[in-house]
């Protein structure tokens, strides 16, 4: 049955120029005609029963199996090169049992001009985006959410749903998880991607500062206001979105004015005498349960129902292990370049504890301590030496008692200490090597005093 079945495929795409790949449900190789093997550079007969990421890479054939959803005219790049590939679900009965993938070429100088061509489309597209950032604020697009998991993928395709519209939007998962990317991707999809867009840390204010913060406030508004007065988050928003990241932390006198300004669409400055008609979308994020915030009247209900209108929940990364290897090899990358050294692997034990461990801190927890281990290594591989010790310790890696908090902070306080200690002592070189601003850099190092 195996055979005759690859003998058909053999007929149909043995001798076409295109790529093309057969997976099962499992997302294993069934058949690879002679034009992808070449091209890969591997025995088509030795990576069959392999799982296509082990053989394809950036490959999203496993995908299209979980998900039955075929795409058209992705790019993919392969081998240092951008391709177009077609995934097409394989169905019997209704049931999904395996995924088509081709990958389009004519021939080599056609695909050559083609990807020149891509490239140089991409880098037109980065340079506008980057003036798009200058402009509205917003760094991330769904693009930079590094995933193979199909309950991530399941929240990026509901975003790509309802970014068009100005709904509000809450996003919900643990500290760490990644909401802010979220809500980045959010307003970039949207009618208002030119606007701008305004970041608010509701933990962060002062309670006494809040409301000048949020409305802004007039001259002569209290003691030691500016002359002229201030706009507020919401002013400097106007036209754009508005990003109320721990908003489970907000003041309930803060709450009500919030609450007018989305129910009346106006606000009105400290010190005004008259309010301000505003133009803003919300997207809230919190880590917190707003329901028993809601019980213990610690938030506003009707606050609640009005920014609560999509939902977007960020799973953790222990719901979601498949993610850690993918967000590794991104991670190691990005942050080797960060710091000037080569570091591109894991010892075996390091990649096992990585698996095993239950990553509280989320992919905040995961950079963190891949930024420490880059810094500590000596070669081009995380060893386990090279961990922060909490992670390196007995058991899951986490110490009895140790809180969230405890865990992120630690790791970030040994890359900052590495970071200086190879800058000798030169915190403005530390801070470019971490790839934060100076004066965070002297925030974190007086927090921990360092």
């Amino acid at each position: 049955m195996l055979e005759e079945r690859n003998h058909v495929l053999e007929t149909l795409f043995g001798n076409v120029k295109h790529c093309i790949v057969v997976v099962d449900r499992d997302g294993r190789i069934s058949y690879m005609n002679e034009s992808y093997g070449r091209f890969l550079e591997v025995d088509q007969k030795e990576i069959t029963g392999r799982h296509v990421t082990e053989v394809i890479e950036n490959t999203r054939m496993h995908i299209v199996v979980d998900t039955g959803e075929e795409e058209m005219a992705d790019l993919q790049k392969i081998r240092g090169d951008y391709m177009i590939a077609h995934r097409i679900p394989l169905q019997e009965d209704g049931e999904v049992i395996g995924a088509l993938g081709m990958v389009l070429f004519r021939d080599t100088d056609e695909w050559k001009i083609m990807n020149t061509h891509i490239k140089d489309l991409l880098l037109e597209l980065e340079t506008y985006r980057s003036q798009m950032q200058h402009v509205n604020g917003a760094k991330y697009s769904l693009h930079d959410i590094i995933t193979t998991s199909p309950e991530v993928l399941q929240v990026k395709e509901k975003i790509r749903k309802t970014a068009y519209s100005d709904v509000s939007v809450l996003v919900r998962g643990e500290s760490g998880t990644g909401k802010e990317l979220f809500a980045h991707s959010i307003h970039h999809l949207s009618e208002r991607s030119q606007q701008p867009f305004i970041k608010v840390n509701c933990a962060a204010i002062p309670e006494h500062l809040i409301e000048a913060e949020l409305f802004g406030y007039q001259e002569g508004a209290f003691t030691g206001a500016k002359k002229g007065g201030k706009p507020g988050k919401f002013q400097l928003a106007h036209g754009g979105t508005l990003f109320l990241d721990e908003i489970g932390d907000m003041p309930l006198h803060a709450q009500v004015k919030i609450l007018r300004a989305l129910q009346e669409g106006e606000i009105e400055a400290v010190g005004a005498e008259k309010p301000q008609a505003i133009d803003v979308r919300i997207i809230a994020a919190t880590n917190r349960p707003l329901e028993a915030l809601i019980k213990e009247d610690k938030f506003r209900e009707d606050l609640f129902y009005r920014i609560n209108v999509v939902q977007i929940d960020i799973p953790p990364l222990r719901r979601r292990r498949g993610d850690i290897k993918v967000l590794t090899k991104f991670l190691l990358k990005k942050l080797s370049d960060r710091t000037g050294k080569r570091v591109e692997t894991l010892a075996p034990d390091v990649e096992a504890l990585f698996n095993k461990h239950d990553w509280p801190g989320n992919v905040r927890e995961l950079e963190n301590v891949i930024e420490s281990a880059i810094h500590m290594t000596d070669d081009g591989e995380i060893r386990y030496g090279d961990l922060p010790d909490y992670l390196s310790s007995a058991g899951n890696g986490q110490r009895a008692g140790q809180t969230l908090k405890d865990v992120v902070e630690e790791a970030e306080k040994t890359a900052i200490l590495r970071a200086i200690e190879e800058a000798g002592g030169d915190k403005c070189t530390a801070a470019d090597r971490l790839g934060i601003g100076k004066s965070s850099l002297y925030d974190k190092v007086k927090k921990y005093d360092l």
